[in-house]
């Protein structure tokens, strides 16, 4: 704070002290309301920015806005569609609009077949009729989804002679003794955890349809239904690991704590094996693991049987799986997260326009345009055009930022996002090297997206994550 005037020294060398003290204080206050700037700006974007699901309402509305002006088009009145009232020209009449052909239906449709016959005989001489040809008008018609009965009749047979008796087994049930059939139950399942609909509100749609089933009752089916599928869940799981090139990423997970009546936070981790960006034969799967909390031994123990690269943002959990094995190998190679770098300078730039912050975006942004090009090619073509295009960009980059921390507050947010770069710069230009590896880690993000649309849906599944 300022000292006042009768307390100041009279010397010039504590008065310099003085001003330098206020200086580094000031100094400090503003880094600090950059930093609280920066920080409320992003978390505006995330509340109040054009957010995806943002987007999505403005698809729809203009979805809306379509859909009125094309109903207002086949309300006009049928003079007006035929071109009754087209004007003449020159004493003859406008030639008629050609009629659009009708639209063809599906083949795999079922269809129902309705004749309408001409009723007695010929209504002019009375004499009998012969079909000389046919006119068929297919009409799309919609039947409302319904529960239907089936009924496994076994009768049981006694012998004349002997009187022994057989009947044949019961077929196996997905849930035993129970009452919902495969298909009934991959409705449920789909309908919960694909299009997020609670099971409250399918009992609901099914009462309207005049079947009375509890919550408790299709609760139960999912239970069973997920050590039904444990085995499956572990073969994807083991697929996933024997690739050689996966991505992995974890979210928060709220989770009721019992008897608190609150939620604490969980984790949701994924790891995604997809070699298609670089024409990869096996098919992309995706495992996902519960946690009740974020420690590093979650990971590194759903890990500890891969070999290659991971994809995966700057998380220390995931470092001791980086370390070097007795012999010296490195078993599991990181492959750090260019879009990860990119947006704690984009969360910068938004918010200050800060000329090296644009500069810095513009750079990262034709690595970018590199991968663009080669997506989906085999992994020696994207290599080469790393190694011609990408590794001379990656090498003016680090200059780049190297000669910009030298112009920055050491503890500002750009140049924090520039030492986060620069610390973690063996595993960014990785990819580089190594054409099945991507530059990002979006992949991971984009499949974990889907899961936080329902949090609260996925209890009774949580059983499969869990190690």
């Amino acid at each position: 704070m300022l000292e006042s005037l009768p307390d100041l020294p009279d010397d010039v060398a504590s008065l310099r002290a003085i001003i330098a003290a206020q200086a580094a204080e000031l100094k400090d206050r503003t880094l600090e309301v950059e930093r609280l700037k920066i920080e409320l700006a992003r978390l505006k974007r995330m509340a109040f920015g054009r957010s995806s699901e943002k987007i999505a309402r403005d698809i729809e509305q203009l979805e809306l806005a379509l859909e009125d002006l094309e109903a207002e088009a086949a309300d006009a009145p049928a003079e007006e569609a035929a071109g009754a009232s087209a004007p003449e020209t020159d004493g003859e009449t406008a030639p008629a609009k050609a009629r659009r052909p009708r639209r063809v239906l599906p083949e795999a449709l079922p269809r129902e077949e309705i004749r309408h016959e001409p009723d007695g005989p010929c209504t002019h001489c009375g004499g009998t009729m012969r079909q000389v040809g046919e006119d068929v008008t297919e009409i799309l018609d919609y039947v409302p989804g319904h529960f239907r009965v089936i009924r496994h009749v076994r009768p049981a047979l006694s012998c004349r002679t002997c009187e022994s008796m057989v009947q044949a087994p019961m077929p196996t049930l997905p849930v035993y003794r129970g009452l919902p059939s495969p298909g009934l139950l991959a409705q449920v399942l789909v309908s919960k955890y694909r299009d997020h609909l609670p099971l409250y509100r399918q009992s609901q749609i099914h009462a309207r349809e005049g079947l009375i089933l509890e919550r408790s009752l299709p609760a139960g089916w999912v239970g069973k239904s997920a050590s039904l599928m444990a085995p499956l869940v572990e073969a994807i799981g083991r697929h996933v690991l024997a690739g050689d090139h996966i991505h992995a990423d974890d979210t928060p997970m709220p989770v009721l704590a019992p008897g608190t009546g609150k939620t604490r936070q969980a984790r949701q981790w994924v790891y995604f094996r997809d070699e298609r960006p670089h024409g990869g034969p096996a098919p992309p799967a995706v495992l996902y693991r519960y946690t009740p909390d974020r420690k590093g031994e979650h990971p590194q123990g759903a890990l500890k049987a891969f070999r290659g690269c991971l994809h995966a943002d700057g998380y220390p959990g995931f470092n001791k799986l980086y370390e070097a094995d007795a012999e010296g190998n490195t078993p599991v190679r990181e492959v750090a997260c260019w879009a990860h770098v990119r947006r704690k300078i984009h969360d910068v730039h938004v918010t200050t326009s800060a000329p090296l912050a644009k500069e810095a975006l513009e750079r990262i942004g034709k690595l970018f345009d590199v991968e663009q090009a080669v997506m989906g090619k085999p992994p020696d073509i994207r290599r080469a055009a790393r190694q011609e295009k990408s590794l001379p960009l990656l090498e003016d980059l680090r200059a780049f930022f190297e000669t910009s921390l030298r112009r920055l507050p050491g503890k500002g947010k750009l140049a924090e996002a520039m030492r986060y770069a620069l610390n973690h710069w063996k595993a960014l230009i990785r990819y580089a090297d190594d054409g099945r590896c991507e530059i990002s880690n979006n992949a991971a993000e984009r499949a974990i997206r889907p899961l936080t649309n329902g949090w609260s849906l996925c209890t009774p599944f949580l059983s499969l994550w869990k190690h």
